[in-house]
């Protein structure tokens, strides 16, 4: 990984805004995901099969949407008992912490005689979108399957796209069978969220549609985000570092190589004061074997506060505080998806089995939205 050493500057809040560009989705992404919607629209599963052929399989033909369940019961039982005990621990976990966001019927009697009763409903059914690429991802099943049911919602789909070899990942089909998922499709891209959204034949419409993905996939949401509940739209993934223990580079490093192997878009940023801690951060960092098309972004900061300043304005997905002083710091955050305090707080740790919800705002929307929870899941009536 490249390391990229600069000055914060006299204003932290323009240079976060300068980082932080905002991403404009290519129109020919735009107008592609609407000729896929219109088509799987008008041709329903034919339509998903064919595009299934020819973007996810590479020409082999795919096999039936649905997976049947004795290949999540199949999958359980060849799943490494290392594996299985990993996803039933983060489900636990998640399990736990979601509890906490369900809320009772409240009533508020007002000055005039009458009450207001707020009761709240969970949505019938959900999907939760896995995105393929570069390995399976089973625990964004954990994180909005079990989510999902804690809420309360009876039907509770799942969709990952196929590989070349037109199947679907068993670490996969395990952790939709630990999640007790109700159904499993072998779609992706942009045509498996107008599939859930508007149904098929095979795929019954779902009332709220969570998960990362493509820039296809979340084009495919910003579209038929008026038919539908929806997360949010999921860019790259991020990791800002407040440092200033230096003898915590080499995690530091570790924590923000771990996270570059999302991709090259996604931003890994570490801002200090301590001179002598980015300079640990980056020897760890130039010696490492990978990724190396993704650059590290090291910002000498002149003191905390500005590094905090910084950090605010920058909105990051995944926000860690390492040394005493950047751990106090930790009441005054008030902008991050998620917040890890601690040297040993690894942003990894929080994606699989700390309990809290991996799946979270990105592109500074941590500004304004929150991670996934009971909420995506629930509305209120009065």
């Amino acid at each position: 990984m490249r390391a990229e050493r600069a000055a914060l500057g006299e204003d932290p809040v323009a240079a976060a805004r300068a980082l932080r560009e905002a991403t404009v989705v290519a129109p020919e992404v735009t107008e592609r995901v609407a000729e896929i919607v219109a088509r799987v629209r008008a041709e329903g599963d034919a339509a998903v099969e064919a595009l299934t052929r020819e973007l996810d399989t590479g020409g082999a033909d795919p096999p039936p949407l649905r997976v049947a369940r004795d290949e999540l019961a199949g999958a359980l039982a060849r799943a490494d008992p290392e594996l299985r005990s990993a996803l039933e621990l983060a489900a636990t976990n998640v399990r736990d912490v979601a509890a906490a966001g369900v809320a009772g019927e409240r009533e508020v009697a007002l000055a005039q005689g009458q009450s207001v009763a707020l009761r709240e409903v969970a949505a019938q059914r959900a999907a939760v979108y896995v995105p393929g690429g570069r390995a399976p991802y089973p625990s964004t099943v954990v994180m909005g399957a079990v989510t999902a049911r804690v809420a309360g919602v009876a039907q509770i789909a799942v969709c990952a796209p196929p590989g070349r070899d037109a199947g679907a990942h068993d670490a996969i089909l395990a952790a939709c069978a630990i999640c007790g998922v109700s159904e499993v499709y072998r779609m992706g891209g942009a045509q498996a969220i107008a599939a859930l959204v508007l149904g098929t034949a095979s795929v019954p419409a779902v009332d709220v549609v969570v998960g990362p993905g493509s820039v296809y996939v979340q084009e495919a949401k910003r579209q038929l985000a008026h038919r539908v509940g929806i997360d949010g739209f999921a860019g790259p993934s991020e990791l800002l570092v407040v440092l200033d223990d230096a003898g915590a580079g080499e995690l530091v490093a570790l924590d923000l190589l771990a996270q570059g192997e999302h991709g090259p878009e996604s931003p890994v940023i570490a801002v200090s004061p301590s001179s002598t801690a980015l300079d640990a951060v980056a020897a760890v960092l130039e010696a490492a074997s990978g990724p190396p098309e993704t650059t590290a972004r090291l910002i000498d900061a002149p003191d905390l506060d500005a590094a905090l300043a910084f950090a605010e304005a920058f909105a990051p997905e995944h926000l860690e505080l390492v040394g005493a002083g950047a751990e106090a710091l930790a009441p005054r955050v008030s902008r991050a998806g998620c917040v890890f305090v601690g040297r040993l707080g690894g942003t990894a740790f929080g994606d699989y089995v700390a309990g809290s919800n991996h799946s979270l705002p990105t592109g500074g929307a941590a500004r304004f939205a929150s991670s996934l929870s009971v909420r995506h899941f629930r509305r209120r009536m009065a």
